[in-house]
């Protein structure tokens, strides 16, 4: 295996722990979430938690996903499948990313 592979097998692994993580805390999980933490108690009941834990427990196994296949396909294939698919990988990570709060958690507001 080249050392894309090992990249996208390394990166994988976290996001696989951190997806299961996330299933086992459930809806409790919710305050792992970077920036939901900092917000404060009374607000955070505002927002559902539940949904922000499933999603961000399929958004990391889906990264998870993606980077075994890259590490299997650099592995079976080439090294460039590797370098493609991180870039795939990075792309869907800073579509994730958001400075602004209201951006981040505006689709979990309770109505």
């Amino acid at each position: 295996m080249n050392v894309w592979g090992i990249i996208c097998l390394i990166l994988a692994v976290p996001f696989s722990v951190l997806s299961i993580i996330f299933a086992l805390l459930k809806e409790k999980g919710a305050i792992l979430i970077s920036g939901f933490n900092t917000i404060s108690k009374d607000d955070r009941e505002k927002y559902d938690k539940k949904k922000m834990s499933l999603d961000m427990r399929n958004c990391l196994f889906i990264w998870s996903m993606i980077l075994l296949l890259g590490a299997f396909l650099s592995y079976c294939i080439s090294k460039y499948c590797a370098i493609m698919i991180i870039l795939i990988w990075i792309i869907l990570f800073f579509k994730e990313v958001h400075i602004d709060s209201e951006k981040a958690f505006g689709k979990y507001r309770k109505l």
